[in-house]
């Protein structure tokens, strides 16, 4: 009975055995190594010229780290059900050290492709789109598919405004350009806005401050030729319009960097509008030295008074509207002689009462503004006034 029951012991045991291998199951086959397709491909247009950027899978279709990596195809086309690439319109070549960049970077390696548009295809399909792909291979020319779309619009654009130009004023910087009219039946049915941007000296990159209605400008037409725009303005001669913009929202004794940009705009009804920026004019600087005085003060009156007290005489004036006002300063002479400055420290309100005066005398006051920079206007219209 004992050598029975060691003889079943062994079997199951065997039979144990048996069960653990039987789990492995059959062997696993080689990886084909195909690329996963990326699946954030963008496009970004910029007058004729497109951006493509997307990241460079790191993993094949079958979830293992890709070892080896072969070209990018570039896909381009009018179709936007697009399966497959066809003819690509350029490659892009793997980084020579992707094994070892994958390894030791704990970021996504990404990569770029940067494509002119045909001129002819935007004035063939100005209403179309140019829709874009990747196909990433492995080592063996294969491929697991296509990546996302990205698709810019084939709008046509203009060419940048011709001289561009940024001087300093006393109310700000007037930007000024010119525009010819491109006649063009392809963009008859387009809208153009002109883009203007800005930079301050080591403070990043350009942010937009306006947009100027240039649709008229850029078509020719002399309807409507003011833009609604309340600091700009359009003068057409002859076959250009000179147009400008006041910028009004900068800091005084700052340097800025301005440059400008053409925007054609499709609409479509029920749809958000579609827009594309053109290349851009130059770049040009100003250094926004404010040295411009305030405006004049007006309607400067004197008013005598102080019977049976101490006699003074009491200034008043229209307020000066300068946005950087500091204050005044009031003069005060007698006939034929200098004017003097009565104030020691500037005047924070449109009044003054003059207490230095003496019965039987007769003065002639003036006054002056002066703004945060020390700039300081000429003087107000005289104003007199006796002392009994």
């Amino acid at each position: 009975m004992k050598l029975l029951n060691g003889h079943v012991l062994v079997a199951v045991a065997a039979l144990a055995a048996l069960a653990g291998c039987a789990s492995i199951g059959p062997p696993t086959p080689p990886s084909l190594e195909l690329p996963k397709p990326p699946s954030d491909l963008r496009a970004q247009r910029k007058g004729d010229n497109v951006t493509l950027t997307w990241t460079i899978p790191a993993r094949t279709t079958d979830r293992q780290s890709i070892r080896y990596l072969g070209q990018t195809n570039i896909c381009r086309s009018l179709d936007q059900g697009v399966k497959q690439c066809g003819s690509p319109i350029g490659e892009v070549a793997p980084p020579a050290d992707f094994a070892d960049l994958r390894k030791s970077s704990p970021q996504k390696l990404t990569a770029a492709f940067y494509d002119s548009l045909p001129e002819a295809m935007q004035a063939k399909h100005p209403k179309g789109f140019a829709v874009y792909a990747v196909e990433v291979l492995n080592t063996a020319n294969r491929s697991a598919g296509l990546s996302n779309k990205a698709e810019v619009p084939l709008i046509p654009t203009l060419s940048p405004f011709s001289g561009f130009t940024a001087q300093t004023q006393a109310r700000g910087v007037m930007i000024s350009w010119q525009c010819s009219p491109t006649p063009d039946t392809a963009k008859a049915a387009t809208k153009y806005l002109f883009r203007i941007y800005r930079r301050q000296e080591g403070d990043g990159p350009y942010t937009r401050i306006a947009e100027v209605d240039a649709t008229t400008c850029a078509t020719g037409s002399r309807e409507g030729s003011v833009p609604s725009h309340s600091h700009s303005a359009t003068v057409p001669i002859e076959d250009q319009s000179v147009s400008s913009f006041l910028d009004q929202t900068l800091e005084w004794e700052k340097t800025y960097s301005y440059r400008g940009t053409v925007v054609s705009v499709m609409e479509a009804a029920g749809k958000p509008a579609i827009e594309v920026e053109g290349d851009d004019t130059p770049e040009v600087k100003v250094f926004a030295h404010d040295i411009f005085p305030p405006t004049v003060p007006m309607d400067l009156q004197a008013v005598y008074s102080g019977s049976g007290q101490r006699p003074f005489i009491d200034l008043i004036w229209a307020p000066a509207a300068d946005a950087d006002l500091a204050g005044y300063n009031v003069y005060r002479h007698q006939q034929g002689a200098a004017a003097v400055k009565l104030n020691s420290e500037l005047v924070m309100t449109p009044a003054f009462r003059d207490v230095e005066v003496q019965s039987g005398k007769t003065y002639f006051y003036s006054v002056s503004a002066v703004d945060q920079r020390g700039n300081q206007s000429g003087r107000s219209e005289e104003a007199s006034e006796s002392v009994p």
